[in-house]
């Protein structure tokens, strides 16, 4: 019985590690450190844009709600195309281990007239996948409009092809 029982548990505990968490809302940030977009005007054609999320998620999802949020920022000021001059990832700490590790302890202790020592060796091995996509708390973009023809640039982004490529990943991941 305590081997279905420790079965049972084991299976439990790697289900709930391989559950995918739920996508964050597009949504404007109610509140200067809520979840949520919010832009920051540097100069008349430059913006620090973020997205924050709740608590954390994917990277990528991240930087699609930032980058949409500049392009729709792009579009509401009569421009067409805007560049990325920096992006900063809110990274979250990994703290899984990447292989097997050994841990020693030494200890000892008395107690009236006797004493004691001891050693203790122990080893862990990490379950679960190390291929999980890298997730953050937020993502910021500093970006510029640009004027005239769009430069061949990876930095540089339509602004309406963008935000209709983010919106249609958005909807297709439901």
């Amino acid at each position: 019985m305590i081997r279905v029982l420790t079965f049972v548990a084991a299976a439990l505990a790697l289900a709930a590690c391989a559950t995918t968490p739920e996508a964050p809302p597009y949504a404007a940030a109610t509140s200067p450190n809520g979840a949520g977009y919010s832009e920051t005007q540097i100069e008349s054609d430059r913006y620090f844009v973020s997205y924050r999320a709740p608590n954390s998620a994917e990277v990528v999802r991240l930087e699609d709600y930032a980058l949409l949020r500049a392009a729709e920022l792009t579009l509401q000021n009569g421009r067409e195309w805007f560049w990325v001059d920096r992006r900063t990832i809110d990274q979250e700490q990994d703290s899984r281990s990447s292989g097997p590790s050994i841990g020693v302890g030494i200890g000892g202790g008395s107690y009236g007239r006797r004493s004691g020592g001891s050693v203790g060796v122990g080893m862990t091995f990490p379950l679960g996948s190390r291929d999980q996509p890298a997730r953050a708390r937020g993502a910021t973009f500093e970006i510029r409009f640009g004027e005239g023809p769009k430069p061949d640039d990876a930095s540089a982004y339509d602004a309406r092809s963008t935000a209709q490529a983010i919106r249609g990943r958005i909807a297709a991941a439901g």
